[in-house]
């Protein structure tokens, strides 16, 4: 049990970066002398520096040994997040959270995938894969709470030096981690890792720039390239580099070298069903905490603390989920489990889209926050197990680089698509209801139909009547706004939550490569 806590404390760890800063971003800035984009960039960064590494990572750990690899790891993390904690400038800041944490999460997550395969035999693993799963996941919900109460109270600080103390604690607990022995130590692909680290950046870093260059039409504003937006360029050019690096693993394969990922495994049904699904999680489960959020602490007002405990309901049913059904079905089918997480996923996501109206509170998240954590533990329960037990136990580091990468991107994917859709809903809603409005001046019509077609920023129905207020708007006109901006949020909101909703179905669909047996028991033709 020990062995299982330290490692999900490691991966509560590595996810919490991604959010405890999310609603402290304008404070972080001020103290180290940068703007909100700035720090933006650092998150970005961090995102970034770790799905380009994470296959590399992965590799490093079979070289090493998992284990080795692991507290190597925390080290680095250690090193970064103490880094963060005293940083005075936004270089600084980069260097420690940016580069050296996603330097230390590329080596973490893949080595907790493989030593929970090595630690754990195979009936046990569902519910090992679970916990550490929803520790992840849970990390997602808490974060905001974590951050807004840290900055609200003591200072955002606090947050990475508390990291330091945590990950002291797992470098004391990893000597009770059993390590598989390395029995052959693989050279390093050093053409493949430059190759796989080129890529994943290129593809990664255009979709989490799409929202604000725009996916293939450059946004007003926003620089371009032969006519088109610059991330779609990157994607186009990640996405080649990437066909490079399986030409490349193959041509290695075929003269006997180690590959730094083994394309057979891309062939194994079991192993891409697995990451399909993680991919649609992630997909659906990153937007779904970005729709949210921005709902109750834009729409509603409400501050990050109250934010962070309208998530947590959440956390109660996605735990219960991840080691009660383990434990309570350990012969259940993975394929049913995971298709009733995703039927799980999407009854949540539409309650919620039924729920927004005007007069909607926070109470409508309620219902929804269970159902989402349920269909997450649900997922969390099997899909770890289902793409380990696909390859033999020395190719679960390999497994858990993929596996991230995958989760990694689904993320990314999701909280791009999820705010591109929001913020191009919300600009046509917000210029049609000023049209449409008797009390705005048609001067003031014209004028935002050009100065906005290029997208408008979801903000509160308060700061857009103190922008209008200083713009020396009248009284009449800026109610309208207010009015035109609130539906048209709803209108944004909607449409996110619409495009999650159609990603679980789809996902659905894409269930059928799982397998119908739990690891360990011959699986059942159907």
């Amino acid at each position: 049990m020990l062995v299982l806590f330290t490692l999900a404390s490691g991966q509560f760890l590595m996810t919490l970066d991604s959010s405890v800063m999310n609603v402290s971003i304008a404070t972080v800035a001020k103290d180290v002398g940068t703007t909100v984009t700035g720090i933006q960039g650092a998150i970005t960064a961090y995102t970034l520096v770790m799905a380009a590494l994470m296959i590399t990572g992965a590799k490093v750990g079979a070289i090493i040994g998992r284990k080795r690899a692991f507290a190597i790891g925390c080290v680095i993390y250690g090193c970064g997040s103490f880094t963060t904690s005293i940083a005075q400038s936004l270089p600084v800041l980069l260097f420690g959270w940016s580069f050296l944490e996603g330097v230390g999460a590329a080596l973490i997550m893949p080595a907790i995938v493989a030593l929970v395969a090595g630690n754990f035999p195979a009936e046990r693993r569902p519910a090992a894969y679970g916990l550490v799963a929803a520790a992840g996941a849970v990390a997602v919900a808490v974060g905001p709470l974590i951050g807004g109460f840290c900055t609200t109270y003591f200072s955002w600080r606090w947050v990475f030096a508390g990291e330091v103390i945590v990950v002291l604690a797992i470098l004391l607990l990893t000597r009770r981690i059993a390590d598989a022995p390395v029995e052959e130590r693989p050279q390093l692909d050093v053409v493949g890792a430059v190759l796989s680290a080129l890529g994943l950046g290129l593809l990664v870093f255009g979709v989490l720039r799409s929202a604000e260059w725009g996916w293939i039409q450059p946004k007003t504003g926003a620089p371009s390239l032969a006519g088109l937006s610059p991330a779609i360029w990157l994607i186009i050019g990640g996405l080649f580099v990437i066909w490079i690096f399986f030409r490349w693993q193959a041509r290695r394969e075929s003269h006997g070298q180690e590959p730094l990922v083994r394309t057979a495994m891309l062939r194994n049904k079991q192993l891409v069903g697995g990451l399909t699904m993680f991919f649609f999680q992630f997909l659906v489960q990153a937007g779904f905490f970005f729709v949210v959020p921005l709902f109750l602490s834009v729409a509603l007002g409400l501050s990050a603390i109250d934010t962070g405990i309208r998530l947590l309901p959440l956390s109660v049913t996605l735990l219960a989920a991840a080691i009660g059904i383990p434990k309570l079905f350990p012969q259940v089918s993975p394929r049913l489990v995971v298709r009733l997480g995703l039927l799980s996923l999407l009854a949540g996501t539409v309650v919620l889209l039924g729920a927004l109206d005007p007069d909607a509170g926070a109470e409508i998240v309620f219902v929804p926050m269970l159902l989402v954590g349920l269909g997450i533990g649900a997922l969390a329960s099997q899909l770890g197990a289902v793409t380990v037990s696909a390859v033999p136990d020395d190719q679960s580091p390999e497994v858990g680089g993929v596996q991230n990468t995958m989760t990694n991107l689904g993320a990314s994917l999701g909280t791009a698509l999820a705010g591109s859709l929001l913020i191009a809903t919300l600009t046509s809603s917000f210029l049609t209801n000023v049209q449409q409005s008797q009390a705005i001046p048609a001067s003031a019509k014209e004028q935002a139909q050009v100065e906005l077609a290029g997208g408008i920023p979801f903000i509160s129905d308060a700061d857009l009547e103190a922008a209008l207020h200083e713009a020396g708007a009248s009284s009449q006109a800026t109610d309208a706004a207010v009015d035109a901006n609130a539906d048209a949020r709803l209108d944004g909101l909607r449409s996110a939550l619409a495009i999650l909703a159609v990603l679980a179905v789809l996902a659905l669909f894409l269930a059928q490569s799982i397998p119908t047996r739990p690891p360990g028991v011959v699986e059942r033709r159907e």
